[in-house]
């Protein structure tokens, strides 16, 4: 089944982003598009497989005309930014044709960027200097971009040791109840092969 969600970024700002968490079922694939105006945008994405299998999945990136920009097989997490050199639309597409079973939780952001940057306006009667502001915008920036992959890693990282403890608790459950399965069973097998054992000799002494 291919579920195709369009996701239209325009520049209304420096930084455009669509965030999104979605479930990619078993043998499943879902594209996501992106639509740049302007030549030579920088493309940023990021996603990671929170819960499910193995936590990998495959995706593909095509560019306007179904150019071939990536394509990776059992990724579990990415981070990665290219350029957009051709304005039109990339998609974005993300398979688990290895799974027959397991669905997968995905966590998938898309970031556009482009090389505009806002000016505040000058007075000729009180010219300001703008050069620490922007400086300062921009470090703040980097510093919150920082922190949310930062958050994002930990999330992802939160998740996996979650789903590692519940699959190890579900193993020693089933583990214990095999173990006094097979206890009572070698009781009861003992204790007819004792009842036996008597049955004969009492058919002897007679």
């Amino acid at each position: 089944m291919l579920k195709q969600i369009a996701l239209l970024c325009t520049f209304l700002a420096i930084v455009q982003c669509s965030a999104l968490t979605f479930v990619l079922r078993a043998e499943e694939k879902s594209c996501f598009y992106v639509f740049t105006e302007k030549p030579k945008t920088n493309v940023g994405y990021y996603f990671a497989v929170q819960s499910g299998g193995s936590f990998d999945i495959d995706y593909t990136i095509k560019g306007p005309e179904g150019k071939l920009i990536a394509n990776e097989e059992k990724q579990r997490q990415g981070d990665w930014v290219f350029n957009a050199e051709v304005p039109g639309e990339y998609e974005f597409c993300f398979s688990n044709g290895m799974s027959t079973f397991a669905e997968k939780v995905v966590d998938f952001e898309i970031n556009l960027e482009n090389d505009f940057k806002a000016s505040l306006p000058k007075s000729e009667s009180q010219p300001v200097a703008v050069e620490g502001i922007v400086k300062s915008v921009e470090t703040i920036d980097g510093k919150l971009n920082g922190l949310l992959k930062t958050l994002q890693y930990y999330k992802t990282r939160n998740n996996r040791n979650q789903s590692t403890v519940k699959s190890t608790e579900s193993r020693i459950f089933y583990f214990s109840i095999y173990e006094v399965g097979l206890i009572v069973g070698m009781a009861i097998l003992q204790v007819t092969v004792v009842q036996l054992f008597f049955k004969g000799s009492r058919k002897q002494l007679v």
